[in-house]
Formats: C-alpha cells, structure tokens, sequence
C-alpha cells in the first residue's frame, strides 16, 4: 500500500465545521456595503468536504467581512439536477466550481454564464496558466466562463501485485508507465491463465466515470472522438470500432451495463478485479485514507494505445460565474475568484484542497510530495480538451448507452453510427 500520503493527510484535514449553506459569521460594525453571495462547489478532491471549504472560507472572510458567502456542496449525481432547476427557478448560484464541460460547453452555451474575459487579463491570477487549459475555458464566441483553479490526467491503474503473481509485469513499461495494445492483450491473457476471471470490466451503467472508458476506446488503436474543432462527435471512426471489437473479444475483460466507475472503483480496490479503467491521484488519495479493503499495491498506468504516444484525458476545475443580473454580486463573485488564484498561500490551499495539479505551471506545490510526483509524469500525456464539444451532456449519455449496445452483441459499427447520430443531434442550433 502506498506510504507517500502524508503532506495530502495534513493538507485535507481541516476542521470539523458543517457545509449548510449558512453564511459566514462576519463583523457587523463595517460601513462597506454588505453582499451576499452563493458558492455551490461539486466534490473535486475535498472541496466536497464540509470542513474544508469552511476553512478555505474563513481568511477570505477576513479579508472581506462586508461579503457574505453561503455555500452548498453538491454531489455528481444530483448536482447537475439541482443547479438546472435553479437556473429555471431564476435561483442559480453566483458561484459554482466545476469544469468547463458544465461551464463553458454546457450553461455557457445557454447564454447564463457570466464573461469573465477582465478576471484573465487584470491582475496576476492568469500568468503562466497552460494554454491548453485557457483554450478550454473560453467559449467559442470569445468570451471566457470559467477561471481554472487546478487540474489532472486521468489514467488506469492495475492491482501490482497481482499482476507480479501472474508474471504479467513482463508486459508494461514500469518506468514510464506505459504499454502497447498488443501488451495489454497478453497481460488480460496472463491474468486468466493465472486464475483472475475478471480482469477488468467496461462499466455502462451511466455516465459516472466515462472519461475512463472513452481514453480506453479511443487510445487502443488512436481513434478520435471528435473532429479537431470540437464542433461534432466523430466516434464512429473506425479505430475505435476495432477497439471495441477488440474488447469485447478478449476473455477477462467484460462489459457491465449495472455498474458505473465508482463501483468499478469499489471492485477495484477490494481486489475483485486487476484494473481500473477509473483512476487518477485523487482517487488513489481517498481510497488509501478511507478503504480499510486496500491490501495491495497500485500502479497508475497510461491506457494502451499502439502507437507508443498515450492521449490521456484532462480533467480541469475551476470557479464560474452565473450572470443574475446583480453587479454588486458579480463583482463580489469576482473578488472571490481572484482572492483565490492570485494569492500565492491561497491558491496553495484551495489546488492541495482538491487533490489535484495546479492549473499553471508551478511546480512547487508539490515539490516535496513523493505521491503527487509519481502522478505529475502522466501531465506530459495530456491530451486535446474535448469535453467542450457542444451537446457535450447528451453526448455522455448517448456513450453509456452504445457501450451497453455493444456488451449486448450488438453490431460495434452501428453502435458507434448511432451514438454520432444521438451525440450530435441538434449541434448546429445548439451553436447558432
């Protein structure tokens, strides 16, 4: 089991407050003019955690007594739910942290978000950010509705131990991480002989966890997902139907339409299954601290791809604004914002609170973190930013459902037409 967590276990804890959207106690002598202001973050990391967010909460409120901020912690599976009914209710919060797939290409798209085109080029919040991210928080008419805070690669991981027992590390190249397509398929092959029935499995139950299954597909023989404008889903290209075909024919690798990545990750990490297709550092994180099934040892791996080069895909996270017409809130939203990413202690804080790579390039936060450099090799494997292709939410759903299309014996090529026709239905007025 993984020892080099403690800077994470000391970052993580802090404090024992509650997340009940209460507003932060203040001095009430100020005579600024008093706003109050919404935060509703989804859980990246341990911004999800009451206590956290509590403390994150409390210098800024120092610094700026006369704003009030409430806060709300979502869930992902009800997140999405709750702030569309608030967006309907004319309710929507003045904050929300999450990344530019719900930002930028969803809410963004539909004309509620704020522009946040003065918080990227005023002050220093915006120096040495990658240009891959910006790209990913402006929208394509120009104006740009996410701030990012910090972000990740998402990768597998295989159970080290039990592909030890079964000689099967012959397979992956341990020092970068990385193996071929066809080494893949030998080691899936090693692990049956060895008595492992379930090597891994494609789960399709919903969308939780899909970037896990769409890096799998679209890596194995270098499929594309969409076309290289982000304007419509080309999943049907015909190295992902070979990659599927290939998935679907290896024994020890099944598709589970009852399970989503979360469950993956349970049987994972319970040992039932000698990979995840669901990983990153954050992940590695919770399950080390809170799973007392842990027993062996992880290795995070890129996907298998036949081309020697991983395209791994990104996760970005960060702070946007919901435009509800009050300029008083707006400004204190933006306050907010950059109190958070342009103060080098804060900033700190708030990017080790989620568990995850700054979203600039500064390599000190971890400088001493022997866990979080293991996972920073898989930074330079990043690849292009998809998840702002418009229709991005239907997308997901329609992916879930041609998996399940797929695992049931279906024809792949027109289980994979069909998800383009589904994904990109409507695009164009979506884009007008």
């Amino acid at each position: 089991m993984r020892k080099g967590i403690a800077v994470f276990a000391i970052g993580l804890s802090l404090g024992l407050t509650a997340c009940q959207g209460d507003k932060a106690a203040v001095d009430e002598t100020v005579e600024k003019e008093e706003v109050e202001i919404s935060l509703w973050t989804y859980p990246v990391g341990n911004w999800g955690n009451p206590s956290t967010v509590a403390e994150l909460l409390t210098d800024f409120q120092q610094q700026y007594p006369d704003i009030h901020v409430s806060v709300k912690c979502l869930t992902y599976e009800e997140g999405d739910a709750e702030i569309n009914e608030a967006i309907e209710q004319g309710t929507a919060p003045d904050l929300v942290f999450e990344g530019p797939e719900r930002l930028v290409a969803d809410w963004g798209s539909r004309g509620v978000m704020a522009d946040l085109t003065d918080v990227w080029e005023t002050g220093s919040a915006a120096e040495g950010i990658y240009d891959n991210v910006r790209a990913a928080c402006r929208h394509s008419n120009g104006e740009y509705y996410e701030f990012p805070l910090c972000m990740t690669t998402h990768c597998m991981a295989i159970n080290y131990d039990m592909f030890q027992a079964a000689g099967a590390l012959q397979y992956i190249d341990e020092e970068n991480r990385t193996w071929t397509t066809r080494d893949f398929a030998e080691a899936v092959k090693a692990l049956v002989a060895y008595g492992q029935e379930d090597v891994g499995v494609v789960y399709c139950g919903g969308q939780g966890g899909d970037q896990g299954t769409r890096a799998l597909v679209t890596n194995l023989y270098g499929g594309a997902f969409t076309n290289p404008e982000h304007t419509e889903y080309t999943a049907s290209d015909p190295r992902n139907v070979k990659a599927l075909e290939m998935l679907r024919d290896l024994d020890g690798i099944s598709f589970a339409p009852d399970i989503v990545g979360g469950d993956e990750i349970q049987r994972f990490t319970d040992g039932e299954l000698a990979m995840a297709f669901c990983w990153n550092a954050s992940l590695e994180l919770n399950q080390t601290l809170n799973n007392p099934n842990l027993d062996f040892e992880i290795m995070p791996m890129t996907f298998p791809t036949d081309s020697g080069t991983p395209n791994l895909q990104g996760g970005i996270w960060g702070f946007g604004i919901f435009d509800n017409g009050d300029e008083a809130r707006l400004e204190a939203a933006k306050t907010f914002i950059k109190f958070m990413t342009e103060d080098e202690k804060e900033y700190r804080k708030a990017v080790i609170a989620a568990a995850q790579f700054p979203a600039k390039n500064d390599d000190s936060i971890y400088a001493n973190d022997e866990f979080m450099n293991e996972y920073s090799m898989f930074m330079r494997y990043m690849g292009d930013y998809y998840q702002v292709t418009t229709n991005w939410a239907n997308a997901r759903t329609a992916w879930w459902n041609m998996l399940r299309s797929v695992g049931r014996g279906d024809d792949v090529g027109d289980a994979l037409a069909n998800f383009d026709a589904e994904a990109n239905q409507g695009v164009a007025a979506v884009g007008d």
